[in-house]
């Protein structure tokens, strides 16, 4: 079905776009979830035996898991240690410098962007840039995420604390470099740059570069040149936002560069000085619209970014740790027991209120017994296809009536209370987010909803990463879920 037609409720762009902007986060509930009977006598099956001798085995040779363990199988405490098969600091000329330009290679060539939406979006943008940057053989370097979406007291958070980036560039094979290991963060130094802007050729609202706090923190001052309109991805009268990956790759080579220098050029801000896009550092202002052959196709099966980069981004194994902990806790499952498989749900609703229009809440938002529903079949796929029966349930969701929590409590569900937890108090604004993200992941099965990009994320990580079955729930008018 076509993706457009598909999104019934989210109508056209931009009002579209805006729902993929997803700039949600838990709500943590006043009240406590009932403790749960803890899974006992649950024996660790064979297979784990199996994965971790093939896994070690693996290892010893540096070759890349085929498929990642699943959270059956995971030894938090004796998580695997990828070995950087791509230094970064073998791609830099050092240590980080007060000037980027100084610490690049003359005999490297590079490719970086920015980001700009909620936390979510932000991850996909920057799975756009590394695919981006296999196609025309170039070197990421990303940039830490900015709390667009946390609270703005919250500092910048780098890729590598979320993400284990040795594993990734093993399993790509390509280093990947982080923009604190080029410029150092603590720099004064206002650097010039020219980089191409996508935004003004791809949208008709806008005529300006895509602005992204990121410039401030790495302290770049850009002179932006718009990119020819033959970027976009779809015909030049259908309203869609999304960018041609091979027309921008196009742009890091010789020949179509050159070509295009001609376009508009703005002098930077605050310099006033006027640059043609830079050629040793590819840049482009926003890369989160991109597709192959059609739009949205971290949705589709054979979406480029996630089966080449996607679905090797793996959790950096102290947060995953972290994420565990939690998880174990509010299971209640005791210390000496492993962590009992479970079906992770997403429910959506905080900002989606604004699409439901003249439809009352509680017509427009599926009920729980329709989610339960869904539940159900996961859990009914997991016993007949998987062998394994699946009781425990965690909910993560931005809702905040408590009523509706209170029915999450009665269906026997649970979640991660972060208030007694004290996790942003110990570990930082940014982690109610994260751990929700990693608990989404490493369920058994997955419930999501629809038109949620952090659904689309997680459902693609339980399918690929534990091969679960995954749900996900409509809603947008009475019985919009009737199946």
């Amino acid at each position: 079905m076509d993706r457009r037609s598909d999104e019934f409720l989210l109508g056209e762009s931009p009002t579209r776009e805006a729902a993929y902007d997803d700039p949600e986060s838990p709500f943590i509930p006043t009240f406590r979830a009932k403790p749960m009977a803890s899974v006992k006598g649950r024996k660790r099956p064979l297979r784990t035996i199996c994965i971790v001798l093939v896994a070690v085995s693996l290892l010893s040779f540096g070759v890349v898991l085929l498929k990642p363990l699943s959270y059956l199988d995971i030894d938090f405490e004796k998580a695997a240690v990828y070995p950087a098969t791509f230094n970064s600091q073998s791609y830099v000329q050092g240590p980080p410098t007060q000037r980027f330009r100084d610490n690049l290679r003359n005999d490297t060539k590079y490719i970086t962007s920015w980001i700009s939406a909620g936390w979510t979006n932000d991850v996909m943008t920057y799975g756009n840039l590394i695919y981006l940057a296999l196609i025309t053989e170039r070197i990421p370097i990303i940039a830490k995420f900015i709390p667009s979406h946390v609270d703005n007291s919250a500092p910048p958070f780098a890729f590598g604390e979320v993400f284990d980036v040795p594993r990734l560039s093993q399993a790509i094979k390509s280093p990947i470099i982080e923009w604190h290991e080029v410029k150092d963060s603590e720099s004064e130094v206002l650097d010039d740059l020219g980089c191409w802007s996508l935004w003004e050729s791809v949208q008709k609202t806008q005529s300006h570069p895509r602005g992204s706090f990121s410039l401030n923190w790495l302290k770049l001052d850009v002179s932006w040149t718009r990119t020819p309109d033959w970027v976009k991805l779809t015909a030049p009268g259908v309203t869609d936002s999304h960018a041609s990956f091979w027309s921008l790759a196009t742009l890091g080579f010789p020949e179509a560069r050159a070509n295009n220098l001609q376009s508009t050029n703005y002098p930077s801000p605050q310099h006033q000085v006027s640059l043609p896009p830079d050629d040793q550092l590819l840049c482009f202002d926003y890369l989160y619209y991109m597709g192959a052959q059609n739009a949205w196709e971290w949705e589709s099966d054979y979406g480029p970014t996630w089966r080449f980069v996607g679905q090797h981004m793996r959790w950096n194994a102290s947060l995953e740790s972290l994420a565990n902990e939690h998880a174990r806790r509010a299971m209640n499952v005791p210390v000496n027991e492993p962590t009992p498989p479970y079906i992770s749900i997403h429910i959506r609703h905080g900002d989606f209120r604004n699409y439901c229009n003249d439809v009352p809440l509680d017509q427009c938002f599926a009920s729980l017994p329709v989610i339960a529903r869904r539940v159900a079949e996961v859990q009914e796929e997991l016993r007949t296809q998987k062998g394994i029966e699946v009781t425990q349930v965690i909910m993560t969701s931005d809702e905040r009536d408590p009523e509706w929590w209170s029915g999450v409590r009665a269906l026997g569900w649970t979640w991660v209370d972060y208030t007694t937890e004290r996790t942003e108090e110990i570990y930082g604004k940014w982690y109610p987010v994260f751990i929700d993200a990693v608990i989404q992941s490493n369920g058994a099965g997955f419930v999501g909803t629809h038109g949620s990009t952090m659904t689309t994320l997680a459902r693609r990580r339980v399918e690929s990463w534990h091969d679960g079955p995954t749900r996900v729930v409509k809603w947008g008018s009475p019985n919009a879920d009737d199946h």
